[in-house]
């Protein structure tokens, strides 16, 4: 029996980090074998094109060079890792998906949702999520709990866009919940984290009760 996936979304400080390995232990508990992982990566060679994607080498990287590669990392973590995972009947949790190439790289950079939708159809058309879990936070109240996690280090790429990008972001990612509320479930994640992972629980156990 093919595994289930699981994607977490939100915005930089939402709490998908703090949530996914807690997620992770809770499924485990319960007897199911479980892959985490995350986007940009998930695979050798996909944490590669995340340096790419993320780092700041001084050249300027178009947005369509962007999208490219994060769709290029992508084909390779569904290949040598999500596929396979799911194939053995693995669930795999994994820390952004497309939805995110939507809100960050659509809304955020401006690229036509139509390109993206080409690539989604290229690289994965007949494997999506079975549920996907948007921890919703403010823009201010993320990008304030991720300047305190990074503490003195550097932001990258995308952390270093301006309050109204990620408003964009949001934005997008609220009305993808609004089209398909049936896979994506929203959790507001400015509750603590022992409420957020109740919430988020419960919507994984519905999803374990349709089995």
């Amino acid at each position: 029996m093919r595994g289930r996936f699981i994607t977490l979304e939100g915005l930089e400080g939402c709490g998908k980090s703090t949530q996914l390995p807690l997620l992770k232990a809770w499924l485990e508990g319960r007897g199911i074998a479980v892959t985490a992982t995350r986007e940009p990566g998930g695979t050798p060679a996909a944490e590669r094109i995340r340096e790419l994607v993320l780092g700041s080498s001084g050249e300027k990287l178009p947005v369509e060079c962007e999208l490219l590669l994060m769709f290029a990392a992508r084909a390779t973590h569904l290949a040598n890792l999500i596929r396979p995972e799911l194939k053995r009947g693995s669930w795999v949790l994994s820390d952004r998906f497309t939805d995110a190439s939507f809100a960050y790289q659509g809304a955020g950079r401006g690229i036509p949702e139509a390109h993206i939708r080409a690539l989604e159809t290229l690289v994965h058309g007949d494997l999506q999520p079975d549920l996907t879990i948007l921890i919703d936070v403010p823009v201010a109240v993320g990008l304030e709990r991720a300047r305190v996690r990074r503490g003195s280090g550097s932001r990258d790429r995308i952390e270093a866009e301006q309050e109204e990008f990620f408003e964009r972001v949001r934005n997008n990612f609220l009305a993808r919940s609004r089209a398909e509320p049936k896979r994506i479930k929203v959790v507001d994640g400015t509750a603590s984290i022992e409420t957020v992972g109740a919430a988020i629980e419960q919507l994984v156990s519905e999803l374990l009760s349709s089995e």
